[in-house]
């Protein structure tokens, strides 16, 4: 329920992801607003904890969900009619229904005021704010507009830098021609921030972009450093380890060096220029910081194969420190191995330890889930069999009982007529005066 929640809210445009986080958009802050507004029934805590224990009676099977769904969107016709004030557990929602309150209020609603998020006021005293259009959202003050950039979240949009979206220049700025090829060089200001475009789209073809530093702006940006923006991603050069190429870029989140599906956060974006390969080896060299400034695991190095069981061993580090692994047993180092001078013999020698004091434990997660599944599934057909048996057992005796009877020959049922009646006695479909012959028959 939790992730379909956050996928829900992802995909409504109520918020958007930053690495981890999610970042509330200003179409939520808008929502919010209405709703507080005009319908804080539907979103007050006894009525949520009252619908919640409804919704437990429906799953539990004491209350059907059809009804309930009719009073909640039509109301109470009858408390209606006779005038009945709402209580605490039957809210005015639920009383009046939804479809009634949402009518009700639909012509109060001013779509502007909804739509209108007050920022604060200017040194002039003029008021800034947050406007929810349909192309995104931009700042108003008075008759100046300004684009709000999609990747500033609202904690970073302060007076000072609204200041500065409303009174960039509007326009695009021409810088001049690239010498290589030709191309008019413009600066401009975009949805995502201000960037540099060479030359015009040519069919389905797009021109080179690439978003200026945040140390520069479009007022103050010359040729030249529109032509070194224009060069990234650079080629930093290659690993000789594994041929593959070093990257520098600078993306959404700063600037950043990739080497294959690896990547390191770089400190500034002039780095972008001036990183080498050794400097890009040694960033690369060191573990990578997570959030919060954790170091992710580094990654495992391979020791040897293993003589005793053929595979091979690998170097981790753990939650509790380094160990060793073929892929079926670990084995923790001890103290006084030195991770860096660990040898193949003494990896080995771990493992064969490990293997000696026992079968390693099995492993949690969906195979143990898929086991005990299996299992249910066998015990359930091993009853189901045992049920349908008995059933089956009765039939087939049944099938001989009347089988028997029907090879009886004609002196047979003279020859009982003529015998004393004996009472016969039923078990289970086949009675004892015929047992004895349909043993005979078997």
């Amino acid at each position: 329920t939790y992730a379909s929640i956050m996928q829900t809210i992802q995909d409504r445009g109520y918020v958007w992801k930053k690495q981890s986080a999610l970042i509330p958009t200003y179409v939520a802050f808008a929502v919010v607003g209405l709703l507080e507004d005009n319908f804080s029934t539907l979103i007050d805590y006894g009525f949520t904890a009252s619908m919640e224990d409804d919704l437990d009676e429906i799953a539990a099977g004491t209350q059907e969900s059809v009804p309930w769904l009719q009073h909640f969107y039509f109301g109470d016709t009858k408390a209606r009619t006779q005038g009945a004030e709402p209580t605490t557990s039957t809210p005015a929602t639920m009383t009046k229904g939804l479809k009634s309150v949402v009518l009700d209020n639909l012509e109060s609603i001013d779509a502007r005021g909804v739509n209108t998020l007050p920022l604060g006021i200017d040194p002039e005293g003029r008021l800034i704010t947050v406007r929810v259009g349909r192309f995104g959202p931009y700042l108003e003050r008075g008759e100046d507009r300004a684009p709000i950039p999609e990747d500033l979240a609202p904690d970073e949009l302060t007076i000072e830098r609204a200041l500065e979206l409303l009174n960039a220049p509007s326009g695009d700025r021409e810088l001049g021609i690239d010498p290589a090829t030709d191309e008019m060089i413009v600066a401009k200001n975009g949805r995502f921030g201000p960037y540099v475009q060479a030359g015009e789209p040519v069919g389905k073809e797009k021109p080179r972009t690439a978003s200026l530093f945040k140390s520069m702006s479009v007022e103050t940006l010359t040729l030249e450093d529109a032509l070194k923006l224009l060069q990234l991603p650079r080629t930093v050069g290659k690993d000789p380890a594994s041929g593959e190429e070093i990257v520098a870029r600078n993306g959404r989140y700063g600037p950043y060096i990739q080497l294959g599906t690896d990547s390191r956060t770089l400190d500034s974006e002039e780095q972008l220029f001036s990183i080498a390969v050794d400097e890009a080896l040694a960033i690369f060299a060191q573990p990578k910081q997570r959030r919060f400034g954790r170091a992710a695991a580094a990654p495992a190095k391979e020791i040897g194969i293993d003589p005793d069981v053929n595979l091979p061993i690998t170097l981790r580090q753990g939650r509790f420190g380094p160990y060793v692994t073929d892929g079926t047993y670990n084995a923790s180092l001890r103290r006084g191995d030195d991770p860096e001078g660990l040898t193949l013999a003494r990896a080995a020698e771990l493992l064969a330890e490990k293997r000696a004091a026992g079968p390693p434990p099995a492993k949690r997660g969906r195979g143990r889930a898929g086991e005990k599944k299996t299992a249910a599934k066998k015990t359930a057909a091993k009853k189901t069999a045992a049920k349908k048996s008995p059933a089956k057992k009765a039939a087939s005796k049944k099938a001989l009982a009347k089988k028997a009877g029907a090879k009886k020959t004609t002196a047979e049922r003279a020859l009982t007529k003529n015998a004393p009646a004996k009472k016969a006695v039923k078990t289970r479909g086949v009675s004892i005066v015929e047992a004895p012959q349909i043993a005979e028959e078997a």
